[in-house]
């Protein structure tokens, strides 16, 4: 604390003199970083800065079982997104008055500690939106990331979402239908817009050395030597996961016949996703009518559907289902079906052969062993009706699933992985650039 006074007071009252101070640190650690490089090496470190999910969390927990110093930053101020996490090593103390101080001795000592930093998400290519608006006001726009560039370090980004490199008159050609017109940011240009999305892809790929995709969408600034298919980075861990997991009091759900067959449907944030007419991404304007439709028919049926549950906790009701309802015209499965999947339970989601394709070709192992029940709006009928009918069907699709978890989801492996991805980067020819 002593440290940020000393900082707010010198910053507060004598900002310019505090601009070269800083100016002269980072000049240090550039010419500190080539002498350390060069007579030992680079460290087995690395930084996620920024959550993905729990992705990070489980991938860095494993690395650190491979003699990796794996951290991870949690710089996200939004209470809401909280639910998403699992946990972090670092996070702002937005709640005092030195937090941009703090954030940018944590930025500084971070030069020092890691020779990755992995980025995730649309717009994460950042420490925390404090630090890059003061780096911004000061030095120039991502003045913070060129400099990691700059003394060498080794970048690493994970790509998450339709808009993340490829506009949206792009992205609204893949077929069979376009998911941009049932989604609810179409006609919000401040989320999504060509320009913006484009603009993203451009600087994301300028800076980053190796990039994590998983299901296609190779379009625009998608289309990339840099861009990789790895499903490993989207990875859970396997024992918090597990099929036999032991269901709290709490959660329990109560069947009113043994033979009621529960259907899980989950839309994470629903109110901003859905439209005024219950139309979303996530299918749920078909899904609902349909499952009222089978009831009606008189098949026993309850729908499992939570809303602002924390992460942690939705496992437990994924876990009572008998079948999970995905996607039906996005293309690829998202965490809650990798989820499910980890439990072992049989998902229903439309996978776009375009993307598969894109997949087969890169890990073709992965895409012929991919056990998602593929389905489209025209066909999720017969598939849904099938799968309830077939308890044995949905028990070996369940087994195929966990499996298939593990073998490309699971922390364990996505670290093994990691391990290779950045050991490679990190001794690859890559010339740190004159300090100016």
């Amino acid at each position: 604390m002593f440290f940020y006074k000393i900082t707010n007071h010198i910053c507060g009252k004598y900002h310019k003199q505090s601009i070269i101070i800083i100016k002269i640190i980072l000049k240090a650690i550039y010419y500190y970083l080539k002498l350390r490089i060069k007579f030992f090496g680079p460290k087995k470190s690395v930084l996620f800065a920024g959550q993905a999910y729990y992705n990070a969390w489980y991938l860095s927990r494993e690395l650190r079982e491979l003699n990796w110093k794996a951290d991870v930053l949690n710089w996200d101020a939004n209470p809401g997104s909280q639910i998403y996490y699992h946990g972090e090593d670092f996070k702002y103390k937005m709640d005092s008055k030195f937090h941009i101080y703090e954030a940018l001795w944590f930025y500084i000592k971070a030069l020092l500690k890691y020779d990755v930093f992995h980025f995730s998400n649309m717009n994460g290519i950042t420490f925390g939106f404090i630090i890059s608006n003061w780096f911004s006001s000061n030095f120039g726009a991502n003045f913070e990331i060129y400099f990691l560039k700059k003394i060498g370090k080794r970048i690493v980004y994970s790509n998450n979402g339709c808009m993340d490199g490829v506009s949206q008159t792009s992205f609204s050609k893949w077929g069979p239908e376009s998911v941009c017109s049932i989604c609810n940011w179409q006609n919000f240009p401040s989320v999504c817009n060509d320009t913006k999305n484009l603009t993203w892809g451009q600087f994301r790929n300028k800076i980053a050395d190796y990039q994590c995709l998983f299901g296609g969408n190779r379009a625009d600034y998608n289309i990339s030597s840099t861009v990789h298919e790895v499903p490993e980075f989207y990875c859970l861990n396997e024992k918090f996961w597990h099929p036999d997991l032991e269901i709290p009091q709490e959660f329990k759900l109560s069947k009113q016949k043994t033979d009621t067959i529960f259907l899980y449907h989950a839309v994470g944030n629903k109110k901003d996703r859905t439209n005024q007419k219950g139309i979303n991404i996530k299918s749920s304007h078909i899904y609902l009518p349909l499952i009222e439709k089978l009831k009606q028919e008189g098949m026993d049926l309850e729908l499992i559907c939570p809303e602002n549950v924390p992460n942690k906790d939705v496992r437990y009701y994924q876990l009572q289902s008998d079948i999970v309802l995905e996607m039906l015209t996005y293309g690829w499965y998202g965490a809650n079906a990798r989820e499910a999947m980890m439990l072992g339970k049989p998902v229903i989601c439309f996978l776009r052969p375009e993307w598969l394709d894109s997949l087969r070709k890169e890990l073709p192992e992965c895409a012929y062993e991919l056990p998602i029940v593929n389905a489209t709006p025209e066909t999720v009928e017969s598939i849904l009706k099938d799968l309830i009918n077939n308890p044995d069907k949905r028990f070996e699709i369940g087994k195929l699933s966990r499996n298939f978890s593990l073998k490309w989801h699971s922390a364990t492996v996505a670290a093994k992985k990691f391990d290779e991805i950045y050991l490679k980067l990190l001794y690859s020819t890559h010339k740190s650039e004159k300090f100016v």
